[in-house]
Protein backbone atom coordinates (compact mmCIF):
# COMPACT_ATOMS: atom_id res chain seq x y z
CA UNK A 1 0.00 0.00 0.00
CA UNK A 2 3.01 2.24 0.57
CA UNK A 3 4.03 2.36 -3.09
CA UNK A 4 0.31 3.74 -4.30
CA UNK A 5 1.10 7.47 -5.61
CA UNK A 6 0.15 10.48 -3.56
CA UNK A 7 -1.99 11.25 -6.31
CA UNK A 8 -4.06 7.85 -6.07
CA UNK A 9 -3.85 7.89 -2.12
CA UNK A 10 -5.85 11.41 -2.19
CA UNK A 11 -8.54 10.01 -4.83
CA UNK A 12 -9.07 7.43 -2.39
CA UNK A 13 -9.50 10.10 0.65
CA UNK A 14 -12.07 11.75 -2.07
CA UNK A 15 -14.25 9.25 -2.51
CA UNK A 16 -14.12 8.82 1.48
CA UNK A 17 -11.52 6.59 2.46
CA UNK A 18 -10.25 8.88 5.04
CA UNK A 19 -7.90 6.69 6.68
CA UNK A 20 -5.54 7.33 3.77
CA UNK A 21 -4.73 10.37 4.72
CA UNK A 22 -2.28 8.85 7.20
CA UNK A 23 -0.10 7.85 4.58
CA UNK A 24 -0.56 10.88 3.42
CA UNK A 25 0.41 11.96 6.46
CA UNK A 26 3.44 9.78 7.02
CA UNK A 27 5.37 10.68 3.69
CA UNK A 28 4.33 14.75 4.14
CA UNK A 29 4.26 15.81 7.56
CA UNK A 30 7.71 16.21 7.91
CA UNK A 31 8.57 18.70 4.63
CA UNK A 32 5.37 20.30 5.64
CA UNK A 33 6.87 20.99 9.06
CA UNK A 34 10.25 22.28 7.38
CA UNK A 35 8.31 25.06 5.08
CA UNK A 36 6.05 26.41 8.11
CA UNK A 37 9.13 25.97 10.44
CA UNK A 38 11.02 28.48 8.78
CA UNK A 39 8.16 30.79 7.63
CA UNK A 40 7.44 30.74 11.37
CA UNK A 41 10.80 29.69 13.20
CA UNK A 42 7.89 28.61 16.04
CA UNK A 43 7.79 24.43 16.47
CA UNK A 44 4.37 24.07 18.06
CA UNK A 45 2.76 26.95 15.43
CA UNK A 46 4.58 24.68 12.84
CA UNK A 47 2.92 21.73 14.33
CA UNK A 48 -0.29 23.20 14.20
CA UNK A 49 -0.07 24.26 10.96
CA UNK A 50 1.23 21.10 9.64
CA UNK A 51 -2.09 19.28 11.52
CA UNK A 52 -4.29 22.41 9.82
CA UNK A 53 -3.18 21.36 6.31
CA UNK A 54 -4.49 18.01 6.65
CA UNK A 55 -7.73 18.69 8.37
CA UNK A 56 -8.18 21.33 5.27
CA UNK A 57 -7.70 18.52 3.40
CA UNK A 58 -10.54 16.55 4.56
CA UNK A 59 -12.53 19.72 4.53
CA UNK A 60 -11.66 20.30 0.92
CA UNK A 61 -11.07 16.72 -0.81
CA UNK A 62 -13.91 17.60 -2.80
CA UNK A 63 -11.38 20.36 -4.81
CA UNK A 64 -9.06 17.58 -5.42
CA UNK A 65 -8.92 16.71 -9.37
CA UNK A 66 -5.63 14.39 -9.25
CA UNK A 67 -4.46 15.70 -12.74
CA UNK A 68 -1.72 17.97 -11.40
CA UNK A 69 1.21 16.94 -8.64
CA UNK A 70 -0.50 16.38 -5.11
CA UNK A 71 2.23 18.35 -3.73
CA UNK A 72 1.47 21.62 -5.60
CA UNK A 73 -2.08 20.80 -4.47
CA UNK A 74 -0.85 20.48 -0.75
CA UNK A 75 1.44 23.31 -0.73
CA UNK A 76 -0.64 25.79 -1.95
CA UNK A 77 -3.30 24.86 0.56
CA UNK A 78 -0.47 24.98 2.95
CA UNK A 79 0.18 28.73 1.67
CA UNK A 80 -3.55 29.79 1.90
CA UNK A 81 -3.62 28.14 5.56
CA UNK A 82 0.06 30.54 6.81
CA UNK A 83 -1.74 32.98 4.87
CA UNK A 84 -4.58 33.12 7.27
CA UNK A 85 -2.28 32.49 10.44
CA UNK A 86 -0.07 35.63 9.28
CA UNK A 87 -3.42 37.84 9.01
CA UNK A 88 -4.19 36.78 11.99
CA UNK A 89 -1.00 37.10 14.00
CA UNK A 90 -0.07 40.58 12.07
CA UNK A 91 3.50 39.62 12.79
CA UNK A 92 6.39 36.98 11.76
CA UNK A 93 9.81 36.77 13.20
CA UNK A 94 12.09 34.20 14.69
CA UNK A 95 11.69 32.65 18.39
CA UNK A 96 15.08 30.82 19.47
CA UNK A 97 14.75 28.45 21.26
CA UNK A 98 16.70 28.37 24.89
CA UNK A 99 17.09 25.11 24.90
CA UNK A 100 19.17 24.94 22.19
CA UNK A 101 21.57 27.84 22.22
CA UNK A 102 24.87 26.31 23.16
CA UNK A 103 24.17 23.10 21.35
CA UNK A 104 27.59 24.06 19.47
CA UNK A 105 29.51 23.21 22.51
CA UNK A 106 28.49 19.89 22.88
CA UNK A 107 31.79 18.98 20.42
CA UNK A 108 34.80 20.18 21.91
CA UNK A 109 36.92 19.50 19.20
CA UNK A 110 34.87 21.74 16.73
CA UNK A 111 33.01 23.85 18.85
CA UNK A 112 34.68 27.12 17.29
CA UNK A 113 33.93 25.79 13.80
CA UNK A 114 30.44 24.94 14.54
CA UNK A 115 29.94 27.99 16.69
CA UNK A 116 30.92 30.39 13.90
CA UNK A 117 28.94 28.29 11.13
CA UNK A 118 25.94 28.64 13.71
CA UNK A 119 26.33 32.33 13.64
CA UNK A 120 26.62 32.49 9.82
CA UNK A 121 22.86 30.99 10.24
CA UNK A 122 21.82 33.36 12.60
CA UNK A 123 22.38 35.65 10.56
CA UNK A 124 21.29 34.51 7.69
CA UNK A 125 18.21 33.83 9.35
CA UNK A 126 17.69 37.68 10.25
CA UNK A 127 18.69 38.25 7.24
CA UNK A 128 15.65 36.54 6.57
CA UNK A 129 13.59 37.91 8.32
CA UNK A 130 14.23 41.47 6.90
CA UNK A 131 12.61 40.37 3.81
CA UNK A 132 8.98 40.72 3.01
CA UNK A 133 6.91 38.02 3.59
CA UNK A 134 6.57 37.42 -0.20
CA UNK A 135 10.03 37.13 -0.95
CA UNK A 136 10.65 35.50 2.18
CA UNK A 137 7.99 32.47 0.78
CA UNK A 138 9.03 32.01 -2.29
CA UNK A 139 13.21 31.32 -1.16
CA UNK A 140 11.71 28.75 1.45
CA UNK A 141 9.77 26.72 -1.45
CA UNK A 142 12.64 27.06 -3.66
CA UNK A 143 15.88 26.50 -1.20
CA UNK A 144 14.82 25.02 1.50
CA UNK A 145 11.99 22.71 0.44
CA UNK A 146 13.72 22.47 -3.09
CA UNK A 147 10.61 22.56 -5.29
CA UNK A 148 11.08 23.22 -8.84
CA UNK A 149 10.10 26.47 -10.57
CA UNK A 150 7.50 25.21 -12.45
CA UNK A 151 5.87 23.52 -9.23
CA UNK A 152 6.17 27.07 -7.26
CA UNK A 153 4.38 28.88 -10.24
CA UNK A 154 1.59 26.79 -9.78
CA UNK A 155 1.14 27.04 -6.21
CA UNK A 156 1.78 30.96 -6.39
CA UNK A 157 -0.95 31.08 -9.81
CA UNK A 158 2.13 32.97 -11.49
CA UNK A 159 4.33 32.18 -14.57
CA UNK A 160 7.64 30.40 -14.44
CA UNK A 161 9.93 33.11 -15.29
CA UNK A 162 7.95 35.35 -12.72
CA UNK A 163 9.41 32.94 -10.03
CA UNK A 164 12.98 33.20 -11.42
CA UNK A 165 12.55 36.72 -11.76
CA UNK A 166 11.24 36.88 -7.78
CA UNK A 167 13.71 33.97 -6.56
CA UNK A 168 16.42 36.56 -8.30
CA UNK A 169 15.53 39.80 -6.42
CA UNK A 170 14.81 37.87 -3.11
CA UNK A 171 18.57 36.06 -3.06
CA UNK A 172 19.59 39.72 -4.30
CA UNK A 173 17.76 41.71 -1.22
CA UNK A 174 18.78 38.59 1.19
CA UNK A 175 22.56 39.36 0.09
CA UNK A 176 22.26 42.68 1.00
CA UNK A 177 20.17 42.34 4.09
CA UNK A 178 23.17 39.82 4.72
CA UNK A 179 26.07 41.97 4.44
CA UNK A 180 24.27 45.16 5.95
CA UNK A 181 23.96 42.41 9.34
CA UNK A 182 27.77 41.38 8.97
CA UNK A 183 29.16 44.79 8.86
CA UNK A 184 26.60 45.99 12.00
CA UNK A 185 28.67 44.75 15.47
CA UNK A 186 26.35 43.75 17.20
CA UNK A 187 24.62 41.92 15.27
CA UNK A 188 26.00 38.59 15.62
CA UNK A 189 24.82 38.93 19.41
CA UNK A 190 21.12 40.26 18.57
CA UNK A 191 18.12 37.83 19.48
CA UNK A 192 16.64 36.28 16.50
Amino acid sequence: MDSLSDNTLMLKVKEGQLDQLGLLFERHNRPLYGFFYRLTADGPISEDLVQNVFIRMIKYRHTYKGDGKFTTWMYHMARNLFADHYKKQKRMGYKEDPEVTDKYLVNEVNAEQTRIQQEQLDLLQLAMNKLTPEKKEILVLSKYQGMRYQDIAEVLEITESAVKVRIFRALKDLKKAYEALELQPNSRTQNI
